[in-house]
């Protein structure tokens, strides 16, 4: 709640501490100030976040048993989270479809009920704005990153560059369509998306014509794999993508054109996202995309980090509050990003603008003060590490040691936490030389027209054979001295390699226990560039007096 200590009336809240002291949603609480012409009239505050007196607040509610009863909107609530469980969205979207004209969806009979009366009193958009709000609020106290949170729609919004009217905007992973429609709201603007969940894109689909949003075009897919708007050149995309995933496809991409300023590892996934996101910008067309803290100075992505500096792609970066986003208190930055107007090379002297806003709350004016920001030479960030992190490249006056410290601490305690949990469960086996006796070598698979090449590394050209198990027994200490000369050289295509013989279903479940292991390795790599960065930054406090060792 917010205090002012100078006000007459006392403490004053929000709409939204309001909607929460009574259980409803901020929607409802609109609502009420149309509705109700004694709702309280605000105390303080301006005309687009005004507040309210608390006691005045506590009085209405009272006098109106709105503290009390449960709303229909909240009954509707619960019976779809009754009815669908964890998977709301597809609930959301069957009502949506209800309510968008013309739609025949099947409901359960009693949430079908419920809408027909909600409808008879509220139009359909705002009761699927409330839902919707709801639904934000409901994944914002799970912690869950399965929508983009209010803090960082607020912040993209707030860095987002001048558009024209008619601006093209895109977002290859829209979720229910919260960014996308918050960063283009103009009614000329033209909206394109694509989420790999169904019934997320249905239900963004829906709640945009519900919304009288003609111009918005949504679809379903994997955007990376199968991209349902090859042609399309925005003037903006903005993006929220998958943060850490591995699995995004890399093995069946790994030549595609859309990597023009390198090939991401396995382990950069957020990088694939970035270039795909700058494939469909026009010439002079803007990027802005929500990234970890991490990939501005990963090892494995410093070669197209140089790419984006080197070729003046790279126009600002901005650490955002720790907090800002809903699944976890790290930081995450905004990347923005231009495409040059007359060719790869042009724009190579821009600066690059850091924003470091690390140190304020999440709440706070996202407005940077002038010790906040800083601009830096390309010829300054292409060094051996290529590091974007904001708080890196702010004078060493102006550098918050101690908040960096903290922050890098919490980021190493979480990697910490997950690692742990990558390990896969493994129970005692049949013992040494167990699976020796019936092998076969990878060159006879290839020969079978089992097995293909990946670049350099066997993979599986046959639904009876599992690519992970493969090459989780490839790696093998035996298979990798099988695989390496008298004089040290190792050969990757490990064509005299063996393995053993099993069926489709026990290959996968060994093939499962290699992954993990995989994903272990390359945590392990990650919290070994951590622990580096976090050493530096304690050494270099101490060293400066930033930082003292406590009594």
């Amino acid at each position: 709640m917010t205090e002012n200590a100078a006000s007459p009336v006392g403490p004053l809240v929000t709409g939204a501490e309001i909607a929460r002291l009574a259980g409803v949603t901020r929607a409802a609480v609109s609502n009420w100030r149309r509705r109700y012409g004694d709702f309280p009239a605000p105390a303080g505050g301006g005309a687009s976040s005004p507040l309210y007196s608390l006691g005045d607040v506590q009085e209405w509610l009272d006098r109106q048993r709105k503290s009390h009863e449960v709303s229909p909107e909240v009954e509707l609530w619960q019976a779809l989270r009754a009815a669908y469980g964890d998977q709301m969205i597809t609930g959301l979207a069957a009502v949506a479809g209800m309510l968008a004209a013309g739609r025949e969806v099947k409901l359960p009979d009693d949430i079908a009920a419920r809408v027909d009366a909600l409808i008879r009193t509220e139009a359909p958009v705002g009761l699927v704005s409330g839902l919707t709000e709801r639904f934000m609020d409901s994944a914002r106290r799970a912690g869950s990153d399965q929508v983009t949170s209010e803090r960082v729609v607020r912040a993209v919004c707030r860095f987002v560059p001048e558009l024209p009217a008619d601006a093209t905007v895109f977002d290859p992973a829209c979720g229910i369509g919260v960014l996308l429609l918050s960063v283009a709201p103009g009614p000329a603007m033209q909206c394109r998306g694509q989420e790999m969940d169904a019934d997320s894109a249905r239900f963004a689909q829906l709640r945009a014509s519900l919304t009288g949003r003609s111009n918005v075009r949504i679809t379903a897919g994997d955007s990376l794999r199968s991209d349902e708007w090859p042609d399309l050149k925005a003037d903006l995309v903005v993006c929220d993508p998958p943060a850490g995933v591995t699995e995004w496809g890399r093995g069946e991409l790994l030549l595609d054109s859309r990597w023009e300023l390198g090939t991401p590892s396995k382990a950069e996934g957020e990088l694939a996202w970035l270039q795909h996101a700058y494939a469909h910008t026009k010439p002079g067309g803007w990027v802005l995309l929500v990234m970890p803290a991490s990939v501005a100075y990963r090892k494995a992505g410093r070669r197209i980090r140089a790419e984006l500096v080197r070729r003046g792609i790279v126009r600002q970066i901005v650490a955002l509050p720790p907090g800002t986003a809903t699944s976890h208190a790290l930081p995450v930055h905004l990347w923005l990003l231009r495409r040059p107007e007359d060719g790869a090379g042009a724009g190579a002297h821009h600066a690059v603008r850091m924003v470091d806003l690390t140190a304020n709350s999440p709440d706070d004016d996202l407005e940077p003060r002038p010790d906040q920001v800083t601009d830096v030479q390309p010829i300054d960030l292409l060094d051996d590490t290529v590091d974007l992190t904001p708080g890196s490249h702010l004078r060493a006056s102006h550098r918050d040691y101690s908040g960096e410290y903290t922050m890098l601490r919490a980021e190493l305690q979480e990697e910490i936490r997950r690692f742990a949990l990558l390990l896969p469960e493994l129970g005692a086996g049949d013992g040494p030389g167990a699976l020796d006796g019936a092998t076969t070598s990878v060159a006879e698979l290839a020969r079978a027209g089992l097995v293909a090449y990946d670049s350099q590394e066997p993979v599986s050209n046959s639904e009876q054979l599992d690519t992970d198990y493969l090459q989780g027994f490839l790696r093998s200490s035996a298979n990798v001295r099988r695989s390496t000369s008298a004089s040290g050289t190792f050969r990757a295509d490990g064509k005299g390699s063996r393995i053993p013989r099993m069926g489709i279903e026990e290959q996968r479940r060994y093939g499962s226990a290699f992954r993990a292991l995989t994903a272990f390795e390359e945590a392990m790599r990650k919290m070994d560039e951590l622990s580096r960065r976090l050493a530096e930054v304690a050494r270099d406090g101490l060293a400066s007096g930033a930082l003292a060792p406590e009594d």
